[in-house]
């Protein structure tokens, strides 16, 4: 009976299971590399330029000289008032000028006797003076007559209403045969819009800005021309062909919305793009010199934060907290907890227990440059 009781321990043991073996992984060896960055914003498209094309001189309209809805280049005849005053003023006005400068031309005939007499002490000096202001009166009604003559010039020309810009016209505000005046009531005759190029405006935080600002410094240190560019992409997917530039922002925040505003230029030759329209912009053309990527299938999420799984040079596993920063190409940056050299677990990370061996079945080595 003792016997059997010595026994049972030893049965026990033997009917023990075996320790199983390490689970199987795949790792990933982290390298530090130059990371291209992209900021993407949601962003609405605007018109170059919308100008308000109104009436300089009053009168009937007599003329529209385009199709509402076209395109229109600057100096285009878009209207045309009744000429008849404004071509009655400039005769006018011609005429006052041929009188004036009549006027003139006897007063320096004046004058020209009024010396010689004087010269000659026939004359009076008090002749000599009076023909000497003729003259100079002479020369000052020619010269309000010369502008005079310019002003109806001008409002005669106002009388045909040209194209102060490129663009597509707008639908008639007042047809023909109306009166139209010069004030704010009733001169305006139509719009026209540029489109080409057009404006994409946007906001972004200051924590945004923040960033970008460390990045460009740092950069500088690097490459004299950094540039950034623009893209855009529609609702559905697709992306404009043409790339585009920053050319304004803010210097201060929007305190409504705490955003900075900014705007990127775009070429639109086929008025493809509309203002009004909503486009998503993603910016590009900075880069951090040195940074660490790790793949998004590593991230595991724990109680306290984003973690991955580690493994060292006797190959035990160890868990990471990390710090993540924007979504690159190829994983996130990491800003705290690996750094160059790390292996990181990226398969059978559901087999792996923190302070445990591991077996790596496949070793991944990241390149040293970005992708």
């Amino acid at each position: 009976m003792g016997t059997s009781l010595l026994a049972l321990p030893a049965a026990a043991m033997a009917q023990a299971p075996a320790a199983p073996p390490p689970p199987s992984v795949e790792l990933t060896t982290l390298n530090a590399r130059e990371v291209p960055l992209s900021y993407s914003y949601a962003g609405r498209i605007s018109a170059f330029r919308e100008v308000q094309v109104r009436a300089q001189v009053g009168g009937i309209l007599m003329e529209r000289a385009y199709i509402e809805g076209a395109r229109v280049k600057a100096g285009d005849v878009l209207f045309r008032v009744d000429p008849k005053t404004y071509e009655a003023e400039v005769a006018r006005a011609a005429a006052q000028l041929q009188t004036a400068e009549a006027q003139l031309a006897q007063a320096t005939r004046d004058k020209t006797r009024a010396v010689e007499l004087f010269t000659r002490q026939v004359g009076s000096q008090k002749s000599r003076d009076d023909a000497l202001s003729a003259v100079d009166l002479a020369e000052a009604a020619v010269a309000a007559a010369k502008a005079q003559l310019k002003a109806a010039q001008i409002n005669l020309d106002y009388a045909t209403v040209r194209a102060p810009i490129d663009g597509i016209t707008s639908l008639d505000v007042v047809p023909e045969g109306s009166l139209v005046g010069v004030s704010s009531g009733d001169s305006l005759l139509t719009t026209i819009t540029q489109l080409d190029p057009v404006y994409v405006n946007f906001s972004f935080t200051d924590a945004n800005a923040a960033e970008l600002r460390r990045i460009a410094d740092a950069q500088k240190t690097h490459t004299a021309d950094t540039k950034l560019t623009a893209t855009i992409t529609f609702g559905d997917g697709r992306v404009y062909d043409k790339p585009g530039e920053i050319d304004f922002t803010s210097a201060s925040i929007d305190t409504q919305t705490g955003t900075i505003r900014s705007r990127a230029i775009f070429e639109n030759p086929d008025s493809y793009l509309i203002p009004g329209q909503f486009v998503r912009v993603t910016i590009s053309g900075m880069s951090l010199a040195s940074a660490i990527v790790v793949p998004e299938i590593a991230v595991l999420q724990g109680p306290q934060g984003k973690f991955v799984y580690t493994v060292n040079e006797q190959n035990v596993a160890a868990m990471a907290p990390v710090t993540l920063g924007q979504s690159v190409e190829g994983g996130w940056i990491v800003t705290d907890g690996l750094k160059s050299g790390d292996q990181v677990v990226t398969s059978g990370v559901i087999k792996v227990r923190p302070g445990a061996p591991v077996a790596a079945s496949k070793t991944t080595v990241q390149t040293a440059q970005a992708n």
